[in-house]
Parts: C-alpha cells; sequence; structure tokens
C-alpha cells in the first residue's frame, strides 16, 4: 500500500490538533487501501467491483471486520465519533469503481467530474472534520483536483503501460497533433510536451482559485497546512514543466519540500 511518505502533500502533519490526527489518518488509509483494489494488476474487474462493494456496504452501516472491509469498518466508526458522514468516503469510492470500468476521458470537462469524487471528497472531509464553513469547499475542491491531476501527470507512463489507463483527455492529444502511445516512449517529443503544457495550465487555474482557501478557512493550523499544499501544487507544477516524467518519476526532495513548508507560512502571511 501506497504510505503517507509518498503523497505529494502532508497527510494529518503537526500543524493539525492531535485529537483530529487520527481521524485523519483512518479516512486516507481508507482511501488508500480502496484505490489500492481498483489499481491491482492481480485481480479482475468483477472481482474488484465486489471488493468495492463489501467496501461500500461497511460505509454504511456496522459490520463484522472482515480482510476486504477493515479501513471502511474503522472510517465508520470514526464517523460515529466525529459525526462526519461517511459520504466523503463513499464519493471516492464512486470515483474508485470508475477506475474499474473507465480508462480514457474524452474532454476536460470529463476529467473534472472524474475529480471531484476522486479528489473533492478529501478536502471536504477535511474541512467538515474541522467544523469549518462551507465557503471554503470550492477553493479547497480547486486544490484537491489540482493535486490530483498533478499526481496523474507523475504517473502517466505507469498508468497506461500497467494499466492502460489514460487520464489526461483524449483532446488534449488531439489538439497538440500528439498520440496516446507516445506515453510509452522513453522520452518526451515536442507534442507530447505540448500535451502536459496545456494540461499544467489548466492546473495553474485551479491553484490560482485555491489560493483563496486559507483566508477562508477558521482553524490556524488548517490555514497553515492548506497554504504550504498550495505552495508545493505550485512548485510540483514549475517542476513538471522542465522535467520530463517519462523519463523517470518527478517529485520534490527534502530540500525542495522544507522550502515549500516555509514559503506557505510566509503565504499565509503575507495574504493576512
Amino acid at each position: 500500500m501506497k504510505t503517507k511518505q509518498d503523497e505529494n502533500f502532508p497527510v494529518a502533519s503537526w500543524l493539525i490538533a492531535t485529537s483530529l490526527r487520527r481521524h485523519i489518518n483512518t479516512f486516507y488509509l481508507f482511501a488508500r487501501y480502496a484505490d489500492d483494489i481498483a489499481d491491482s494488476s492481480n485481480i479482475n474487474p468483477e472481482e474488484k467491483l465486489n471488493k468495492l462493494k463489501e467496501v461500500d456496504k461497511a460505509l454504511l452501516e456496522k459490520v463484522d471486520i472482515s480482510e476486504h472491509n477493515k479501513y471502511a469498518v474503522e472510517h465508520f466508526i470514526s464517523s460515529m465519533e466525529t459525526g462526519v458522514s461517511t459520504e466523503h468516503a463513499r464519493h471516492l469510492l464512486q470515483a474508485f469503481t470508475m477506475d474499474v470500468r473507465k480508462s480514457r476521458y474524452r474532454n476536460w470537462s470529463e476529467l473534472l467530474n472524474y475529480c471531484r469524487f476522486s479528489a473533492a471528497p478529501v478536502g471536504r472531509y477535511i474541512i467538515d472534520l474541522h467544523n469549518c464553513d462551507e465557503s471554503a469547499k470550492k477553493a479547497t475542491d480547486a486544490l484537491c483536483i489540482a493535486l490530483q491531476i498533478l499526481n496523474h501527470l507523475q504517473d502517466c507512463k505507469k498508468d497506461y503501460l500497467e494499466l492502460n489507463r489514460v487520464y489526461i483527455p483524449e483532446t488534449f492529444f488531439k489538439d497538440k497533433g500528439a498520440r496516446i502511445e507516445d506515453l510509452s516512449n522513453e522520452r518526451t517529443s515536442n507534442k507530447l510536451r505540448n500535451v502536459f503544457n496545456s494540461l499544467l495550465d489548466k492546473v495553474d487555474e485551479l491553484i490560482l482559485i485555491s489560493n483563496k482557501a486559507p483566508n477562508l478557512i477558521s482553524v490556524l493550523g488548517l490555514q497553515l497546512e492548506t497554504a504550504i499544499i498550495i505552495v508545493i501544487a505550485k512548485t510540483l507544477s514549475t517542476k513538471l514543466r522542465y522535467r520530463d516524467p517519462l523519463a523517470g518519476y518527478i517529485r520534490l526532495n527534502k530540500f525542495q519540500y522544507f522550502q515549500c513548508i516555509i514559503k506557505g507560512l510566509l503565504f499565509k502571511m503575507y495574504k493576512n
């Protein structure tokens, strides 16, 4: 299973109240487990769907713990303690179910619709857990979707070769004269680079919307963590413009990550 250390963003960092961290970790472990089912190359599609249905059932009612629903049961118990609905988790399951059934996205609108289920619920859950105002959700939706698409670009070659799954919309390839098959190359061609840059232009628009999030969040620790994540998204978007995701996995090193933390804290101070 992918761990918190593999993510582009901090998960339940020290900025978050200790009493809430375990609930966020429970939500995260549920999401990672269900996502791993959808992404597994060792499970056939019908079995994946059956496992995801079992997970969904555990989010709706009290059930006995089994091998396949442990993390869902733990999140169900967490939701009873916090009063935060399991609907956010169930929306994620809709996206993971879509992953089993769908491998291509025709246009930007289709991709955005997918991300509204695969990414936005994470931010919405965190906002509700902190009992923050609903007004912050539009900005956190944009941030979560931007992070999701950046992850799609980081994994574009792996997703194509291992799962025959391509999140980059087909219209982006067509508009730039590139082919989906180009994702299997050792290096990014000029045409494919234009595809990536067009996608990153859209990501940067989302990040611009997300800049409003910190000042719409009423809890200081979450304000600061959100500001840091915004800077991480900006930095990763820039890095993906001049580094080749086909040549190797692109991520921030420890020094760059530390820089993002400092810039994020300063970003929040400046915004005030």
